[in-house]
C-alpha cells in the first residue's frame, strides 16, 4: 500500500495527467535498475515475450523501486514529475530528419526517364493545340515529339538497353504524327506514317489504321483505293468488335454511292439495316434506291427508316408529375445536361431524315405527288413520329406553291384550322403570308388574327398582322406588334426591320437608326441593312457617315448599280465630282439602262466640255425612251456644240420627220439653215410660224377652258339647284369645258414631251428625287420601305 495514495480534499484529482511516467521511456532503459537486474540474471536470457506494457506492465521503476505486478495505481500517471524526459511518442526530440539523398541525374537510366517524360510532354501539347484549332503548332509538336523518340531510342542502344525499348510510347508517337498530318492536309507524308505503324508486326492492331489511310483516300477522291483500305481493316478486326465493322461498312457504301455503284452500295446498306438499323443508314438506302426508281423497295426502305429505334427516353420524364421535391430537382438537373442535349439533337436529325426522305419518294412512289404524300403522311401516323405528320401536310401545300398551284395549296392549308393549336397557328401563318403576298391584304389580315389567336406567343403571326397594318398606313399599331414580336423572340431579325422601316416612316429617325444599329450587330454583312443606315445618315444629313456605309454595301455586293449610284450622288452633292464620275460610270457599266445615271454622265461631259463622250450616253437614252424628244434634241446639241453641224443638221430633220410640231427642233433648223446658207430655210421658217400660231391656240383655249370651268363654279354654288335653266347652262359649260380640254390635247402624232429641254449641267438635280426606293434591276434586289421583310415560312414548315 505504499505506493496507493488516497486522494485528499486538498488534492487536486485530476493533477498529473500530463506528467509522462519513465516506464514508457525506452531511452533510460540503460538506467532503470530493476530492467538491467532482469537482463543479467535468468530472466534475462528467456526466449523473448511480446509483452502490451499499456495493457499489462510487468514492472515499472518508480520512485526507484520496481512496481508489483498487483499494483491498482494506473500505470503512467502520477500526481508528481518523476525522473524521465518530457512525452515524446514520435521521437521529435531528436530534431529533424536528415535530407534525402539527391538523385543523381548523370546515371543513363535517369537520363532515358526524363527524356521519356519530355517526349510525352510534346505529345500532350500536341493534341492540346490540335482540340483548339491550332493546327501548325500541333504539326511542330508531333515532329518534335518524333526527334525525340529517336533521341531516347539511340541512347537506350547506346547504354546497353535496347531490349527494354517502349513501344507503347513508339506507337504514340508514330500515331499522332500521322494525324497530325493528316489534320493539316499533308496527306503523303501522313500515309507514309500510316504505313510504318502498319508494316511494324511489333505493334499489335495495327490493321485498324488502314480505316485511316482509306478515309485520306478518300478525300483524295481515289475511290478504288479506298475500298481496298477499308475492306482490308475489316479482314483484320473481329466479329466481336461489332460496331467497328458496322461503321467500316458504311464507309464502304458512301464511297459506292460517289462511284455510282448503287447496287454495291445497296448491299452494304440492306446488311447494316439489317444487323445494326440507324437513321443514317436507312436514308441513305432510300436515295439509292431512288436513284435506280425502284418504286416498291423504296416504300420497304421508308418503312424500316422510320421503325428504327433511337433508343432515347420520351420527354415526359422530364416533367414534373408530383411534390415530391428531391424528385423535381433531380428533373430539373437533368432536364438541359449533355445527355438530354444529344438525345435532342438525334431526334431532330432523324425528324430532318425522315421529313426529306418523304419529301423526295413522294413524287416517285405512286403516280402524282399528292398521293405519295399521302402514303407517307399515313406511315408516318402509324410510326412513333406522328407529330410529323403535320409538317409532311404543309410541305405538301409549299409543293403545290412551288408548282405554282396556289389554289391547292390554299386549300391544303385551309385544312389545318381544326386542328391543334400549334399547328392551325402555323398554317394561319403561312396563309396570311401567300395572302399578303397576293396583295389581299383583307385575307391577310383575317389569317393573321387567325395565327395570333391560336398562338399569341408565335413571332411570326405577329410579324404578318403588323405588315397588314403597315400597309394601311397605321403605322404605330404596327410598331406596336413588331415590338410584341420582338419581345417573345428577340433574335427575330424580321420584325427588327420591320420596326425600323415603321419608325422612318413617322420620321422617329433616330430609334430607326437605333434598330438597324441594333440589326447590323446580327446580320454583319447585310447589304439591305447597311443601305437602311446610309438612308438613314443621309436623312439626318451626315452625308460624310452615308458614304461610309455605302461603301460597306459595295465591299458586300461590289456590282450593285443603285449602290454605286448613290454614292456618286452623295459625292457630287459634297462637291467631289471626280469620285462622283467614277461611282456614275461604275453604276453605268454593270446596268447601263439607268436613266437618271445616263443623264449625269451626259450632263458631267457637257459641262467638261467634251461633248462628243456625251454623245453616246444621250443615244442610249433615246434607245429607252424612243418618245423623248428632249434625248434625240441633246444628240443633236453634242453634235452642233462640238462643230459637227452637217451630223447636227441630219439628227435635226430626222426629229423634226418623227416630231414635226416640234419647236425647239424647228428653231434650231431655222438657225443652222441659216448659217450654212441652205434653201431649206424658208420651208422651215414657215412650219415654224404655223406651229407657234398653232400653239398660242392651243394656249388660249386652256385658258378659256380654265375661265369657264372657274365661273361654272361660281355659278353653280349661286344659282338654285332645281332651276331648269341652271342646269342647262351648268351642262353646256360642262360641254365647252370637256371640249376645251380635248382640244388642249397634243394630236395623235403629236408627244407630250415638246417643251425646251432644260440645259444640263453637272449639278442636276433628279426630278424624281433620290433613287433610295427604286428596286434594283440586277441579279439581287434592294429592300425598300414599302418591301416589308416579310416572315418567312419557317425553318419547320420549308426543312432543307
Amino acid at each position: 500500500m505504499e505506493n496507493v495514495h488516497l486522494a485528499v480534499e486538498e488534492d487536486d484529482l485530476y493533477s498529473g495527467y500530463n506528467d509522462y511516467n519513465p516506464t514508457f521511456d525506452s531511452e533510460e532503459l540503460e538506467n532503470d535498475v530493476g530492467f538491467q537486474q532482469a537482463v543479467r540474471t535468468s530472466h534475462g536470457r528467456r526466449p523473448p515475450v511480446s509483452i502490451d506494457f499499456s495493457v499489462c506492465p510487468l514492472f515499472t521503476a518508480l520512485d526507484g523501486a520496481a512496481r508489483p505486478m498487483t499494483a491498482v495505481r494506473a500505470a503512467g500517471y502520477t500526481s508528481s514529475l518523476t525522473r524521465g524526459s518530457t512525452f515524446d511518442p514520435l521521437g521529435q526530440s531528436k530534431g529533424p530528419a536528415p535530407p534525402l539523398e539527391a538523385k543523381n541525374e548523370d546515371t543513363p537510366e535517369e537520363k532515358i526517364k526524363i527524356l521519356e517524360k519530355k517526349v510525352n510532354d510534346l505529345i500532350e501539347e500536341s493534341c492540346m493545340a490540335q482540340s483548339i484549332g491550332a493546327l501548325q503548332l500541333a504539326l511542330e509538336k508531333a515532329k518534335e515529339a518524333g526527334r525525340k523518340e529517336r533521341a531516347l531510342v539511340r541512347q537506350r542502344e547506346q547504354s546497353g538497353n535496347a531490349d527494354h525499348i517502349n513501344l507503347d510510347l513508339t506507337y504514340s508517337v508514330l500515331l499522332n504524327l500521322a494525324n497530325q498530318y493528316a489534320n493539316n492536309e499533308m496527306y503523303p507524308e501522313a500515309l507514309n506514317s500510316y504505313q510504318v505503324i502498319v508494316k511494324n508486326k511489333m505493334f499489335s492492331n495495327a490493321g485498324r489504321l488502314k480505316v485511316n489511310m482509306a478515309n485520306i483516300y478518300f478525300k483524295q477522291k481515289n475511290y478504288p483505293k479506298a475500298i481496298k483500305f477499308y475492306r482490308m481493316a475489316l479482314d483484320q478486326i473481329s466479329n466481336t468488335h461489332k460496331e467497328m465493322r458496322i461503321k467500316i461498312m458504311q464507309n464502304i457504301g458512301v464511297v459506292f454511292v460517289r462511284m455510282g455503284q448503287y447496287s454495291d452500295a445497296i448491299t452494304s446498306f440492306e446488311h447494316i439495316m439489317s444487323e445494326s438499323p440507324n437513321i443514317r443508314t436507312g436514308f441513305n438506302l432510300i436515295l439509292c434506291y431512288y436513284a435506280i426508281g425502284d418504286r416498291e423497295r423504296m416504300k420497304k426502305a421508308f418503312q424500316k427508316l422510320i421503325s428504327v429505334p433511337l433508343g432515347i427516353d420520351d420527354e415526359d420524364k422530364y416533367i414534373p408529375t408530383n411534390d415530391d421535391t428531391n424528385s423535381n430537382m433531380v428533373i430539373e438537373a437533368i432536364k438541359n445536361d449533355k445527355l438530354h442535349q444529344m438525345e435532342r439533337d438525334l431526334k431532330v436529325l432523324a425528324e430532318k431524315y425522315i421529313m426529306t426522305a418523304a419529301k423526295l419518294i413522294a413524287p416517285a412512289i405512286e403516280t402524282s405527288f399528292a398521293t405519295g404524300f399521302d402514303w407517307c403522311v399515313d406511315m408516318v401516323k402509324s410510326s412513333q413520329y406522328v407529330e410529323l405528320a403535320n409538317d409532311l401536310e404543309i410541305n405538301k401545300a409549299i409543293t403545290y406553291l412551288r408548282q405554282k398551284d396556289f389554289n391547292q395549296a390554299v386549300e391544303t392549308l385551309k385544312t389545318f384550322e381544326k386542328k391543334d393549336s400549334r399547328v392551325k397557328s402555323a398554317a394561319a401563318t403561312n396563309l396570311s403570308f401567300l395572302y399578303f403576298l397576293e396583295k389581299d391584304y383583307d385575307q391577310a389580315d383575317r389569317y393573321a388574327d387567325l395565327a395570333m389567336n391560336a398562338d399569341r406567343y408565335n413571332p411570326a403571326a405577329l410579324i404578318n398582322k403588323g405588315n397588314t397594318v403597315f400597309v394601311k398606313q397605321d403605322y404605330e399599331k404596327a410598331a406596336e406588334f413588331y415590338k410584341e414580336a420582338l419581345r417573345n423572340d428577340s433574335s427575330c431579325t424580321e420584325a427588327l426591320y420591320n420596326l425600323g422601316l415603321t419608325y422612318k416612316r413617322l420620321n422617329r429617325l433616330e430609334e430607326a437608326l437605333d434598330c438597324f444599329l441594333k440589326l447590323h450587330a446580327i446580320l454583319r454583312n447585310s447589304a439591305q441593312v447597311m443601305y437602311q443606315l446610309a438612308h438613314l445618315y443621309e436623312l439626318l444629313e451626315d452625308p460624310q457617315q452615308a458614304i461610309e456605309w455605302l461603301m460597306q454595301v459595295i465591299s458586300v455586293t461590289p456590282t450593285d448599280p443603285q449602290a454605286l449610284a448613290k454614292l456618286g450622288e452623295l459625292h457630287d452633292g459634297e462637291g467631289d465630282k471626280s469620285q462622283a464620275f467614277q461611282y456614275y460610270y461604275e453604276s453605268f457599266r454593270y446596268f447601263p439602262s439607268n436613266i437618271d445615271v445616263i443623264e449625269w454622265l451626259g450632263a458631267y461631259y457637257i459641262e467638261t466640255q467634251f461633248c462628243e463622250k456625251a454623245i453616246q450616253y444621250f443615244e442610249r437614252a433615246t434607245l429607252i425612251q424612243p418618245t423623248q424628244v428632249k434625248w434625240q434634241l441633246m444628240v443633236a446639241s453634242c453634235y452642233r456644240r462640238s462643230g459637227n453641224y452637217q451630223k447636227a443638221l441630219e439628227t435635226y430633220k430626222d426629229i423634226h420627220r418623227k416630231f414635226p410640231e416640234n419647236v425647239e427642233c424647228l428653231r434650231f433648223l431655222v438657225r443652222l439653215c441659216t448659217d450654212m446658207g441652205l434653201k431649206e430655210v424658208q420651208d422651215y421658217a414657215t412650219k415654224l410660224k404655223k406651229v407657234e400660231k398653232m400653239k398660242e391656240i392651243r394656249e388660249q383655249r386652256v385658258k378659256s377652258g380654265r375661265e369657264g370651268s372657274a365661273r361654272g363654279r361660281r355659278e353653280g354654288r349661286e344659282g338654285s339647284a332645281g332651276s331648269a335653266d341652271s342646269g342647262h347652262s351648268s351642262s353646256s359649260t360642262k360641254g365647252e369645258r370637256l371640249s376645251a380640254k380635248m382640244r388642249s390635247l397634243p394630236g395623235s402624232n403629236e408627244p407630250y414631251e415638246t417643251s425646251s429641254p432644260k440645259e444640263l449641267d453637272a449639278s442636276y438635280v433628279d426630278p424624281l428625287g433620290p433613287q433610295m426606293e427604286r428596286p434594283k434591276t440586277g441579279a439581287k434586289r434592294r429592300v425598300e420601305d414599302d418591301d416589308f421583310a416579310d416572315e418567312e415560312l419557317g425553318d419547320d414548315l420549308l426543312p432543307e
